[in-house]
Parts: C-alpha cells; structure tokens; sequence
C-alpha cells in the first residue's frame, strides 16, 4: 500500500494565510495534516479550512471549456475555446478601442496569475482591470496610503500578543479571522485591555474589556472623540507627532468638534465609555488597531481608516513592535492581487497610473511601445459602462459578481448588455450562467504559484495533484489566451512570473521561488536579495516622499441612506464562522452546508415582538433596489432598528444600494434602508 505523501500548503479561504499539509496518496487527496509549526496559525485552523479539501473533489467542477448556443451548453477544446476569445476580444478592440473591454481580477488567484492577467489588459491598451479589493479594502489601500504611505498592515499578526491594549473595530475577528483569537488571548494573558467597537455583539466581544455599540456607520465620530479626549487631557505622543508627522494642527482644529457629548450623540456610545476607551488606548506602552470591513464597506470608508491611522500615529503606536494597524484583509490573496496591479488606478507595485516614471519602467520590463495613462474602470464603473453600451467585452477570472456586488439585479442586467463574456472559474456560478464562454481552471491545490497574506506575507503553493478533466492552471489558461492575442508572454514557469514581478514591484526584489520554498514566506518590502524582509514597517521612516505620516482631519458624514418611514430600519451585511464571501466554494462544503444551510436575518427580540415575528419565521426583506426571503434569527446580537444579513447566499445583495466612497470606489454594503414583513 502506498504511503501518504504531505504537501505543504495555504488555506484558501481568508487572508491570514494559514499553513497545514495536504495527505495525498494515490494521487489524489486523502486528508490533511496540521502545521505546528507555521508562525501565523501555529497548527490550528478555523472550521473553513478544515473543510477546505472538499471543494477539490465536488461534483460541480467544471471539467471542459464550455460555449453556449442556442441548445445550451456545448462542450469544445481548448484550441477553439482560446480562439474564440482572442478573436472576439480582438475584434472587439479593433471595432471599439480599448476601452471597450475590462478585466476583473480575482484576490482567489495567485500573484503571478494576476501580474499576467493585468498585463494582458494594459498590453491590449486599457487600464480597464480591477479584482474584489474594490468591495472589501480599496479604502484601506487609499486611507493608509495617503497617512502612511503604504496601504498595508503594519506589523505581523503574532505582534498583537506583544500588545498592551487592542482596539477593535469593525471588525468580527472572532468569526471572519478565527486564528487572530490565539494571539489575543496571549495579550490578554499578559494583561492587555481589550475594546471592541461594532453595531453588533458579536463573538469578538466575549474577549472584550470594554464594548461600545456604535450606531452602523457613525465610526468617525467615535475615532474623532477618542482623539478628542486625548488632545485636550494631553495624552498625546508629543515628540513622535513633531519629529514623524506633518498636519496636526489642522487635526486638532477638527478635532474640537467632536467632545464626548458630541461624539455620544451620533455614535449612541455613552460618552464615558469613549473616554475610557480613549485613556487606555493613549496610556498603553503598545497599542494595536485591528479593523476589517465594518470600517472599510461605506461611502466614508477612506475617511474611516484615516481616522484608525491619525490615532495611532498621535499616540505614537506605529513602527513599534506590540503596536501598528492591522486591517484585516479578506480573500486569500486580496493583497497580492492589489500588489500585482490588479486595479484600475495602480500598476504593480503601486506605481499610479498616468506616473511617467513608473509607465517607463513596465514599459522597459514588458518591452512596450505605450501604456495608456488614463486610469480604467472600477468594477462599479464597469456595471455602469455596460449598461450605457461602452463596455463591450469583459474576461472575469475567478469572480462573481453576480452574487458579491451589490444591487446585483442591476449587475445581472449589465452582463446582459455584453457582446461578450468570458468567465474563468472551477464552478459554474451565478455569473458563469451569464457567460458566451466558460474557461474550467485549476483549484488551489493543483497548481503552484505565490500567495501574500494581509500581513505582507509571500508564501509559495505547490501543486500537489492534477485538475480534473481538461480543466488547467490559471497561469496556463491566460498564456494560451496571450498567444492566440499575439502577445506573446512566455514563460517557463510560475517562479519565472515571479522572477519579472521581483523587477516590476520592488518590495518584491528580494522574493524568488527558490527563496519562499525554503521558509514560512518572507514579509515585504524585502527590496533586494539578502535582505531579511520587513514584519514591521515604518520603524524609522514612512513611505512618503520626505518620510514623514501625515494627520489628516475628517469629518462624521451620513450614510448614503438612513431611516425613514418607507423603510424604517436599517440593514447591515458581513460575513459568519463557517461560509465565506459569496458562498462558491464554502456552500459546496457539506460539513459546512449543514451547519448553516440558508440565509438569515437577525432581528432584535423587541422589533421582532412589534412585527410579531417569531424564532424561523420566513420574512421578507425589502430596500430601494429588491427584496428577499430568510429565516428570522431573534438575537440580543443586533441592536432595535438594526438588522443583520450575512452575504455569503444569493439574495442579500439584490438589498444593497451601489452608493460609493468617493475616493477608493467602495460600496456601502454596511448601511441600507430597508422593511420587513412576514411571508
């Protein structure tokens, strides 16, 4: 009998980048093993990843390129399927110029395939190309980019157990990012006070000190209060704002306006607690912030996180071991894909798009005549230029947005408007029944490439088994897709995608295949090799041109929609503890499936009395866009006049409005006006 091989590997779910052992025997998958030893997750792993082999071997994998006719779905070869979509993208260009065509990028892909796929798009001529950080954290990447030059997490996860007070924030660690809870309960065990801030009382709260239940969407004002306090008790890291920042008389002037009174009055947060919360937060020899999407999914989103940074950066908790910001990222590689230039407005690295100097680089390196200088299309953007008959070909790899963005019934009617559609996927989702062609990839486990975690961490996948039927890499399906364009873009292997991403993003200089297959990852900015990486950053400098942060007032806005008679509450989305994103992976897990079968609403006891609505009770849900039935929750979790929805089945995005930040593009899925009624 032969004997089970382990192949090292990352959870493809969350951002954390958790390690375990794939057990492979025969060639095929026969379990897993834990990793003790990886420093993020030490062994342990959420109920997500344990169950993450059975999406390989699920039924519903698609097994061959797939065109649809007028009989429905006929399966062809790779020759004609590749053909296809080089002539009708190709054509598409001739006819209508670049800008007719996108490209949305998936943070489920590794590095390399999202550095070929972005590549692909801007060789074609258009900056037309964006992934799912636009409706998770482009706000983290402007917010922090702007205060801190870099829009990343500032030190590693395991850090956090070195801190002294830990400010959470719109974020459910506890559920969304189970493992963080090991490196809490560590800084706890040391004494540590912990403050939770959320709209909802959620598991993270049990580990709490201190919980402020915020009305939803009224973060800054709470930032904005706690700094108030700080500024006039004098709490404040003097010497750290004179010698690292710029801008802190204009942050006081602002400031001003948000006492504890003021700041209650919005917040609903009893002005006590805040300057409780305020006192241990500045007192702390280290002090973390740790926020996720309940910070980074509203209109004011880059204005939330830049609250989260003026914080710390007055209380001098950046570039210091125990202390820093710490957003939580969402998809496995939502990092790396924004690394990679999988976005409208950056090329890789985050060189900005219309830069002279970073275009003369990847034009150097790509061996380009042009780039277009014109930023391209946020996925929002997209919607809107299908429908007014701009966008006419679009390549999705590895997203649905059908199910992930909101107000899908309009997203529906958009890929509609398409002449074409070509959709990369391992399932047939939602969005794939939309597509002119199917692409079948490769899952996680059949096929190598590099993953960057939200602490900056670049690991290396192997592949430990073959796809099933005629389905293939990502990496193989976008070359034979380049080659048919005329492109060109070969390349032997993902390690040499690797070798030419280490030229054309530099905090990745230092990072090689080689070097990745022989640790636990290696931390960037890691510039050159040899270079150790960087697990904190903005020790000495930030990463601004005179390498100072900058302390940038905001101001409490409204939420693009409140309450009023029509639609009396308000609705809230996130996600649970055992499905993920839109559901297309963790709904085809049984083991998960039966714990959580189908959509819910919570519901405070007292409204749901009102509405004489009880426990299982099927209901109806309506906003400005659709409406959608689930199973009643009664829970003390949500506050009366807040409901909560999570959004990983179909039909809470038919709810959610397409309001977006002004800045970073990002939907405000965490705010919606809504009703509800029995069945």
């Amino acid at each position: 009998m032969e004997e089970k091989n382990l192949y090292p590997t990352i959870c493809p779910y969350c951002s954390l980048g958790c390690g375990f052992f794939l057990e492979i025997k025969e060639g095929k998958i026969a379990g897993l093993s834990y990793m003790p030893g990886h420093p993020v997750n030490e062994g342990s792993l959420c109920p997500k990843g344990n169950a993450s082999t059975e999406v390989l071997t699920h039924p519903d994998r698609l097994l061959h390129p797939l065109l649809k006719t007028e009989n429905g779905w006929k399966e062809i070869g790779w020759e004609e399927a590749l053909s296809l979509a080089a002539a009708k993208m190709g054509s598409t260009l001739k006819e209508y110029g670049p800008d007719a065509l996108a490209f949305l990028g998936s943070a489920k892909c590794s590095n390399e395939e999202n550095y070929l796929f972005q590549k692909i798009a801007r060789l074609l001529g258009t900056n037309n190309v964006d992934n799912c950080a636009r409706l998770c954290h482009a706000s983290t990447l402007t917010g922090l980019g702007k205060s801190l030059g870099a829009g990343a997490m500032t030190n590693p996860l395991s850090d956090l157990e070195n801190s002294d007070c830990i400010f959470v924030v719109g974020s459910n660690f506890a559920e969304n990012h189970p493992v963080i809870s090991r490196w809490i309960l560590r800084a706890k065990e040391r004494g540590a006070f912990v403050i939770v801030a959320d709209p909802r009382r959620t598991p993270s709260t049990w580990l709490s000190d201190l919980f402020l239940r915020l009305r939803p969407g009224t973060d800054v004002a709470l930032l904005n209060g706690m700094m108030h306090v700080i500024v006039s008790e004098g709490l404040q890291d003097r010497e750290f704002i004179r010698k690292r920042t710029l801008g802190f008389e204009r942050l006081e002037k602002i400031l001003s306006e948000y006492a504890p009174e003021a700041a209650s009055a919005i917040t609903g947060v009893p002005a006590g607690d805040i300057i409780k919360a305020a006192r241990e937060y500045a007192k702390a020899n280290a002090a973390a912030i740790l926020y996720s999407m309940g910070i980074t999914q509203h209109i004011s989103g880059t204005d939330n996180v830049i609250a989260c940074s003026d914080l710390a950066l007055i209380c001098g908790q950046v570039g210091k071991k125990g202390a820093g910001i710490f957003p939580l990222r969402g998809q496995n590689n939502v990092q790396g894909a924004c690394d990679m230039g999988a976005l409208s407005e950056y090329f890789p690295g985050y060189g900005k798009v219309g830069d002279k100097e970073a275009a003369a680089r990847l034009k150097k390196i790509w061996a380009a005549e042009k780039l277009s200088e014109k930023p391209g299309l946020t996925t929002a953007k997209m919607s809107e230029a299908a429908h007014a008959g701009k966008l006419k070909a679009l390549y999705l790899l590895g997203e649905d947005p059908v199910n992930s963005h909101p107000d899908s019934l309009n997203v529906r009617k958009a890929l509609e408007k398409l002449d074409f559609l070509v959709v990369q996927d391992i399932f047939m989702t939602d969005t794939a029944e939309y597509a002119d062609l199917i692409l079948p990839a490769a899952a996680w486990a059949e096929k190598e490439g590099s993953f960057t975690s939200t602490e900056r961490r670049v690991q290396w996948v192997s592949r430990a088994i073959a796809p099933p039927g005629e389905a293939k890499a990502d990496l193989e399906i976008l070359q034979g897709f380049a080659e048919k364009l005329g492109l060109g873009l070969e390349y032997r292997d993902a390690g040499e995608v690797l070798a030419e991403i280490s030229r054309a993003a530099p905090m990745y200089g230092g990072i090689t295949k080689e070097r990745l297959l022989q640790a636990y990852g290696v931390s960037w900015p890691c510039p050159e090799s040899g270079h150790p990486g960087t697990p904190i950053m903005h020790t000495e400098r930030f990463n601004t041109p005179d390498g100072l942060a900058r302390l940038i007032p905001v101001e409490y806005r409204l939420p693009a929609e409140s309450p009023e008679p029509a639609y009396p509450f308000l609705l809230t989305t996130g996600r649970t503890g055992l499905h993920y994103n839109g559901g297309s992976m963790s709904r085809r897990s049984s083991f998960l499936l039966e714990k959580e079968p189908e959509l819910f609403v919570e519901i405070n006891p007292s409204d749901a009395q009102t509405m004489k609505i009880e426990e299982g009770n099927n209901i109806i849900l309506e906003t400005r866009r659709g409406s959608t039935q689930a199973k009643a929750r009664l829970t003390e979790r949500v506050s009366r006049g807040v409901f909560f929805m999570p959004f990983h089945f179909s039909g809470t995005n038919m709810l959610t409005g397409d309001a977006l930040d002004r800045e970073a593009g990002i939907p405000e899925f965490k705010v919606s006006a809504c009703r509800v009624r029995r069945v």
